[in-house]
């Protein structure tokens, strides 16, 4: 994808100049024309792109939180099988991985912008029709259309970060990643309650959260109809486009790193949404508070997520920062192991420092590559290899432990992770960019 196809997502794709008046000869040598004065459109598109931002990051786990919420009430509903839920907790993983690699298609196509505004469009659809489309095959369907919007969004957001604030990656990938993460612990946290206001129906509880999609759809569409008079590069402005050596995605050492890290990240934050809270409740934990102790675990992403972003921009190297929120997730699970209960606290803060992988994984992505192009092609490439990578992980961790009995062997597989998380992820941190590699 060539930086001209990423043009009209905005004003940091490049300058535009007026074109010459009809009839005009040759500008060679003249003085070039003084670029008219913003419209009310381009001063105010930046500050929607922002709240189109940030709703739309509220929505890229709701409609997988809000399921691990009433997973079982689910399962009861729609004689779910054991297996079946089983499966359930590696589609999403799944998806992200296949619908991830089509987004440079479709954003080279549509445009980055129309392709997350459809994104959304998506998660409304498939979250209000898979409770009541019948049976557990359209309950999957339904599933596979939002997180086929949450899929291409996820790839495509960090482009447009890079696009129209190429000079604020990190700060605001902390805005994107304080929203994701905010989002994912109210839907941990309101889902229950706001189903028992509702009158107790778990279709109901997962259904509400389409209205939040539904309001990330708004700024979209005002982005999408404003974008060509107050951003659209001009017609015969003169200026050639540069050309651009393409760039083999496979071939940066780079991108495998950071394509590993994310999914070895991806892989210890599923393990812990998904098991995280039966490991208390064997040792001893209510039911009740394990719930709060994994919602304490999502909720320190919130602010971390935004500060951490920030600092990494200012960093040549953030190898420093993942050796230390992989010490935390060593600390965390080696206390999960010899003091579940008697450290609970402690461990689900540390586990929930250790997750914050995940924002500085995003931040790295917008750091190593040059153009808005090099972005899509990295950001696709490393997370749809990284969720294939944590495909795995959640279903090893159920099997050791059924066969062994305890948690002793899943925790010891949860630290052995840990190890080359942090190597890759240092070699990922290298201050260096993709187009350096080719």
């Amino acid at each position: 994808m060539s930086d001209d196809d990423l043009a009209i997502l905005g004003p940091a794709a490049g300058p535009t100049t007026s074109p010459a008046p009809s009839g005009a000869g040759p500008t060679t040598g003249a003085a070039p024309e003084p670029a008219p004065e913003p419209g009310p459109a381009a001063r105010w598109l930046p500050r929607i792109v922002v709240a189109g931002l940030v709703l739309a990051a509220l929505n890229l786990r709701p409609a997988i939180t809000s399921l691990g919420a009433l997973l079982k009430e689910v399962r009861e509903g729609l004689g779910m099988s054991g297996t079946v839920a089983g499966l359930l907790t590696s589609v999403p993983a799944l998806c992200f991985a296949v619908f991830g690699f089509a987004a440079p298609r479709l954003a080279r196509r549509w445009g980055p912008g129309a392709v997350v505004c459809a994104g959304m469009v998506a998660i409304t659809v498939g979250v209000v029709a898979r409770p009541y489309a019948g049976g557990t095959p359209g309950f999957l369907a339904g599933s596979a259309l939002a997180l086929a919007g949450i899929a291409v969004s996820n790839v495509l957001l960090p482009v447009i970060i890079k696009t129209w604030f190429p000079d604020r990656v990190g700060p605001m990938t902390g805005v994107y990643s304080m929203a994701l993460a905010l989002g994912t612990s109210l839907a941990a946290a309101l889902t229950v309650p706001m189903t028992a206001a509702l009158g107790g129906s778990w279709r109901s509880g997962l259904t509400v959260w389409a209205l939040l999609a539904v309001l990330a759809v708004l700024p979209w569409l005002v982005v999408l109809r404003w974008r060509p008079a107050a951003a659209a590069p001009t017609p015969g402005s003169g200026a050639p486009a540069a050309a651009e050596t393409p760039i083999r995605i496979t071939a940066s050492p780079t991108a495998w790193a950071l394509a590993v890290f994310f999914g070895l990240q991806a892989t210890a934050a599923y393990i812990t949404m998904g098991w995280m809270p039966q490991i208390f409740r064997d040792a001893g934990v209510s039911a009740g508070t394990a719930g709060v102790l994994l919602a304490v675990t999502m909720a320190v992403g919130v602010p971390l997520s935004f500060v951490l972003p920030r600092l990494a921009s200012r960093m040549r190297h953030q190898g420093p920062l993942v050796v230390v929120l992989g010490v935390c997730g060593l600390a965390g699970y080696t206390g999960l192991w010899l003091a579940p209960a008697a450290g609970a606290w402690g461990w689900a803060l540390l586990m929930g420092i250790s997750n914050c992988a995940f924002p500085l994984a995003l931040t790295m992505i917008g750091m190593r590559s040059a153009s808005p192009a090099g972005v899509v092609k990295l950001s696709a490439f490393a997370q749809s290899v990284g969720y294939l990578i944590s495909i795995p992980g959640p279903l090893l961790v159920g099997t050791l432990y059924q066969h062994s009995g305890g948690w002793g062997l899943p925790i010891a597989l949860m630290i052995g992770l840990m190890v080359p998380q942090i190597a890759v992820g240092v070699l990922a941190g290298r201050n260096r960019r993709i187009e350096d590699e080719r």
